[in-house]
């Protein structure tokens, strides 16, 4: 398989699942890298292990170009579908905080997509459980994933992560019934952006004002407290 090909091919399910836009932008930009180089340079990295010594090559890059050098289908990036991260454990305990969101098979049915949301809020390295339904509501639209939402968001409590409130546009993530149920459950949140360009932090204050209309105060919400207190477990 041709490590540039499968690298194009992943960016492009990623845009077109939704996925951020840095995301597309990583496995597009080690397809130009790994295009630049000879057969022979390329062969010569893999046989070595260095492909992360190359400059917008990241770990999860370096395994899909590797494992296609030697004719395997790479693996894609997400929260699976049983609901185990798409990074290693090596990298998510080196991460400060973990969004964890589904970001491909939306139309799943409920009862799995439920045992996936609840298996990926579990795993000890989520922090925060990003734009929960997935549905996009402006332009042609996305409706939202189907999950037993009481099951996810009192899983959310008991596991001390943070249900996202997310502020772009197109999603206003929870819808406003999910928003007031992860509310009455007792569940904490994090207001954030989603932004994909410097521009769209100022879409945080639209956040705040759902927050407010919602009653969640300053205190369930972790983006109002101190970075050690923020990234432990149990918020």
């Amino acid at each position: 398989m041709d490590p540039v090909w499968a690298l194009r091919q992943i960016a492009f399910q990623l845009e077109r699942s939704g996925a951020p836009t840095y995301r597309v932008r990583a496995f597009r930009r080690a397809a130009e890298v790994v295009a630049s180089l000879s057969p022979g340079e390329l062969a010569d990295l893999v046989r070595a292990g260095t492909l992360r010594q190359l400059a917008g090559i990241g770990e999860v890059t370096a395994q899909v170009i590797a494992q296609a050098a030697v004719g395997q289908e790479p693996d894609e990036v997400d929260i699976l579908e049983d609901g185990s991260l798409d990074q290693t454990e090596e990298l998510l305990g080196q991460l400060d905080v973990v969004v964890a969101s589904v970001h491909s098979k939306l139309r799943m049915p409920s009862t799995p997509m439920t045992q996936r949301m609840v298996a990926a809020i579990r795993n000890p390295h989520t922090d925060v459980l990003g734009h929960c339904t997935g549905r996009i509501v402006t332009g042609r639209g996305r409706p939202q994933a189907e999950f037993d939402a009481e099951a996810v968001f009192t899983a959310c409590r008991e596991s001390g992560v943070a249900v996202e409130v997310n502020c772009r546009p197109e999603r206003q993530d929870p819808p406003d019934d999910l928003l007031q149920l992860a509310v009455e459950l007792g569940c904490v949140f994090a207001i954030d952006t989603d932004a994909h360009a410097p521009g769209q932090l100022d879409w945080l204050d639209a956040g705040c004002i759902r927050a407010e209309l919602f009653g969640i105060g300053p205190d369930r919400v972790i983006n109002t407290r101190s970075a050690p207190l923020m990234t432990s477990r149990g918020v």
